[in-house]
């Protein structure tokens, strides 16, 4: 069947359908997502992201509808990054301050660089596939502090020059996204600088909850722009940070009627579906990077797994042909909603649907069915423009539903 020609493995595990659990407030709290989204509703540029409705991919696949949130415009730096890097910055720039004066700046003031001879100190680094490393450089950048950023070897000069264009200095080593995240940990601890990390690890958990509370302001979009709450949601993931955030937002706001969560990732990047499997934090050793290059990562998020441990039911494994026609079938809007213009990584959930929906047996298991309300999390949009037109405009597949549900 189609179906299993695209989703390579599939892991369902029980989840908790009760309220929020009180004690996952410890990962983020709604204290935390309300006070993420008034501080970036102030933000210049701020506007919620559309929501494009898939009519064409639902009827084609029996299901009762398809939305998908479009993050390609998010803030100019196209991606739903922009909403978790840039505010831990800030709040770590306003600590700073209120550290240096021995009172708390006002939020605006530090956006707007008030702060700037107050914040000569403070240093900030990161390590990227690319799209977090900008939205650091951007709040750096309106703050006024120093930016460091370490990339991996498979990180494109595109989107090295993307930070490299807010004023971040830009480290690029030989070894994988993984091995970056270590030698900045490193370096940063050896000179006293901040590092301001999607991902967390054992010591280092607030400044993660900071940008997972930023993802939460596009759930919290999302939900207001549907017009009834999804039965499900396909969502990517790299280390697990997205996919957390928006399960815990949802999980806050709807309780027991919290969509099914299913979390698709790259196959030669199956960190969480390694997790999954074990039951506990898992490592994978990334032999080939993948197209999708956010999520190349090996080592799962610890507070990311905490949430999602209880509230992911199924996790699903894709392959790397599918994304090229995925992005085709955007662009074409021949999914329905409008041309789309959507990144590697914004397509794994979408693929990860289609194969769902086209294998029976995958379908039953998901409960995927003429009355399913499907959510999808587009990412990213054309983050690295020249990779995007060499996808898009390249050899293969076209722009055609059955060039992945038949193809």
């Amino acid at each position: 069947m189609a179906g299993k020609a695209i989703v390579a493995d599939h892991v369902k595990r029980q989840a908790e359908r009760g309220p929020w659990p009180g004690e996952l407030d410890r990962v983020v709290s709604p204290a935390m997502f309300d006070e993420a989204a008034k501080e970036i509703a102030a933000w210049p540029g701020y506007r919620p992201t559309p929501l494009a409705e898939l009519n064409r991919l639902a009827d084609r696949l029996g299901l009762a509808a398809v939305h998908y949130k479009d993050e390609g415009e998010r803030l100019g730096l196209g991606s739903f990054k922009a909403l978790g890097g840039a505010y831990a910055v800030l709040r770590l720039a306003a600590d700073h301050v209120e550290a240096q004066t021995g009172w708390r700046p006002d939020p605006a003031a530090i956006r707007n660089g008030g702060h700037r001879d107050d914040l000569q100190g403070l240093t900030v680094v990161t390590a990227t596939d690319g799209n977090h490393g900008r939205s650091v450089a951007w709040g750096a950048e309106m703050a006024g502090c120093r930016c460091r950023i370490y990339i991996h070897a498979g990180v494109s000069k595109g989107r090295q020059q993307a930070m490299e264009a807010f004023g971040a200095e830009v480290v690029r080593i030989e070894g994988d996204y993984d091995e970056s995240v270590r030698l900045c940990a490193g370096e940063a601890e050896a000179n006293g600088w901040q590092v301001v990390s999607d991902t967390s690890w054992e010591g280092y958990m607030e400044v993660p909850r900071l940008v997972m509370a930023g993802y939460g302001v596009m759930a919290g979009e999302t939900m207001a722009q549907l017009p009834q709450p999804p039965t499900h949601v396909f969502v990517q993931a790299g280390v697990g940070g997205l996919a957390a955030a928006v399960c815990a937002a949802m999980w806050q706001r709807l309780g027991p009627a919290r969509p099914r969560f299913v979390i698709v990732e790259p196959t030669r990047a199956a960190c969480l579906m390694a997790t999954a499997r074990a039951g506990r934090p898992t490592s994978v050793t990334l032999e080939e990077e993948t197209v999708m290059a956010g999520l190349s990562c090996g080592e799962v998020s610890l507070l990311a797994w905490e949430v999602l441990s209880r509230s992911a039911a199924d996790y699903l494994t894709i392959g790397e042909e599918k994304v090229a026609p995925a992005m085709r079938l955007l662009a074409a809007g021949a999914a329905g909603g409008g041309p789309i213009t959507a990144g590697e990584s914004a397509v794994p959930g979408l693929i990860g649907l289609i194969g769902a929906a086209a294998d029976p047996d995958l379908r039953a298991a998901i409960g995927l069915d003429a009355d399913s309300r499907v959510l999808l999390f587009g990412c990213e949009g054309a983050t690295d423009p020249a990779i995007y037109r060499e996808i898009v405009d390249g050899n293969g597949p076209g722009a055609r539903l059955e060039d992945l549900i038949d193809g």
